[in-house]
């Protein structure tokens, strides 16, 4: 059993009682910007072991009755087509899968707010399409000079120029498909037009990393810089803080970076400034939370090592860049570390070396190391998945869970009927025909029963793997990582 490191229980209720403070500090009404992932934060699982990745919808559940959510999405996003890359859909169509998750949270969805508006046909057409789904939408505009511009920004001609959204709530929780949205100048600008209402309102940001109660060397707050390499973005000391408290705290730089600006905009719509740092801004409570620093610690080095493979990945597959590879590679000689630490990595590379074939290997929360081979029936993946259950199921490692007779037919329908060249079976293939086979096998229920417990177990490829595979092994929860070589040598890899 893994050790945890995180204590979920007194976060929300840190966090809760956090924001619900702030909220009173600013007269009963505040406009949160919520940076991060609301739904599925599996970076900060396994940073902090323990974290729930839907965690932070809990927190807000716990406040639904004071909160409700805006979602802000640029026009130029729209216009580009923008995809999220963990989720390979446009931030068009994500706002409509946030909008039901949260529905279905039990969480109301107030309204959606198109900044950077310009009448760009692509941004008209969604404005209808959500109109016509009967969710209310508002238009902000481009301010010339932003941001530094503060005489324009708050007048008539900037900020009082965007269209006031209507709240009803005391918790507006400004949310985003991605960075770059304009959370933050949405929620200012809605400080000036309430100002000119004559409304008392504040605003806070919410931002789990980097933990600002923890060092800058924190190995849980250089994962963090590990994770945005390829963004060039920076943990730093918060100068403002130090001067105003003499108290060092962390924080990012880009928030530092534009304090002095933040600080101009507030005191030219209230007369002056309520915050004296960046950090003085955040409401994060995570760092309260940890309940045992060594196993954040440890899980945090293990998640430098998999960004490291991750970028080597990206750059093989010609979707990164030199420069994210030699930041983490610095972060990870700062942190005494590097990827021979990655035990299922050795193991997997061993198994392959051993076979003259791709493997791979597994990591079992009782610390067990599995591992699979490439046959003529399975992928090394595929091996590895049923060798994995079977260890966990208790069955001898001999038994086979699904015979050649049924694994033949739908290695005939791929190869015959439906063109794949690739006659081994997928990991989805091969949990599929486990599936069918546990109807009347109770060695294949047993082993089927026990994927529930591969949710956090460490995995390594030797080589790269396919879209397909990858998906199901991260809804299985498990933490992949592979080397960056393909299986062939051919130019196009699906």
């Amino acid at each position: 059993m893994k050790k945890l490191g995180f204590d979920c229980e007194k976060y929300v209720e840190l966090q809760t009682r956090h924001i619900r403070e702030r909220i009173d500090q600013f007269g009963g009404k505040l406009y949160l910007e919520f940076g991060g992932k609301l739904f599925d934060d599996y970076h900060a699982s396994r940073v902090l072991p323990g974290f729930k990745p839907g965690i932070k919808i809990d927190m807000l559940s716990a406040l639904k009755d004071e909160a409700e959510i805006v979602i802000v999405i640029s026009s130029n996003d729209i216009e580009k087509n923008k995809v999220r890359g963990d989720l390979g859909i446009t931030y068009d169509q994500d706002v409509l899968r946030l909008i039901d998750a949260f529905r279905s949270c039990g969480l109301f969805v107030g309204s959606v707010v198109l900044t950077q508006y310009n009448s760009q046909p692509a941004v008209v057409a969604f404005q209808k399409r959500l109109e016509n789904l009967g969710v209310t939408t508002y238009k902000h505009y481009p301010i010339e000079g932003y941001p530094s511009n503060v005489k324009l920004i708050v007048s008539e001609q900037g900020y009082g120029r965007n269209e006031f959204i209507q709240t009803s709530r005391r918790l507006v929780v400004m949310t985003a498909p991605g960075p770059g949205s304009g959370k933050m100048a949405t929620c200012l600008s809605q400080l000036y037009h309430e100002h000119m209402r004559g409304v008392k309102a504040g605003y806070a940001k919410f931002e789990t990393f980097p933990i600002w109660n923890l060092t800058l060397n924190h190995p849980v707050n250089i994962a963090y810089e590990a994770a945005t390499a390829d963004l060039d973005d920076l943990n730093c000391i918060d100068p403002y803080h130090l001067e105003a408290y003499g108290v060092q705290t962390v924080n990012y730089n880009r928030d530092v970076e534009i304090f002095p600006v933040l600080k101009a905009i507030f005191q030219r719509i209230y007369g002056e400034s309520p915050y004296k740092s960046p950090t003085d801004m955040g409401v994060n409570m995570a760092g309260n939370a940890i309940s045992d620093d060594n196993v954040c610690r440890e899980a945090a080095t293990q998640e430098i090592i998999r960004r490291y493979y991750e970028a080597l990945c990206q750059q093989r597959k010609g979707m990164g860049g030199e420069n994210a590879i030699r930041k983490i590679e610095i972060l990870m000689s700062h942190c005494g570390i590097s990827k021979d630490d990655r035990t299922v990595a050795t193991a997997a590379n061993a198994r392959a070396e051993e076979t003259n074939g791709p493997a791979a290997a597994i990591e079992l929360p009782d610390g067990r190391i599995i591992t699979g081979k490439t046959s003529d029936l399975l992928g090394a993946s595929s091996a590895m998945l049923l060798n994995a259950l079977k260890a966990l199921a208790g069955i001898d490692n001999e038994v086979l869970l699904i015979s050649p007779e049924v694994i033949e037919p739908i290695q005939e329908l791929k190869t015959e009927h439906l063109g794949n060249n690739n006659p081994r079976l997928h990991t989805d293939e091969i949990l599929i025909a486990l599936s069918v086979c546990a109807v009347t096998d109770p060695n294949a229920r047993l082993a089927l029963d026990q994927l529930k417990k591969l949710g956090g177990c460490e995995m390594h490829s030797s080589v790269l793997l396919s879209q397909v595979d990858e998906k199901l092994l991260k809804k299985l929860g498990i933490n992949l990582t592979c080397e960056p070589c393909y299986q062939t040598k051919k130019l196009y890899h699906a």
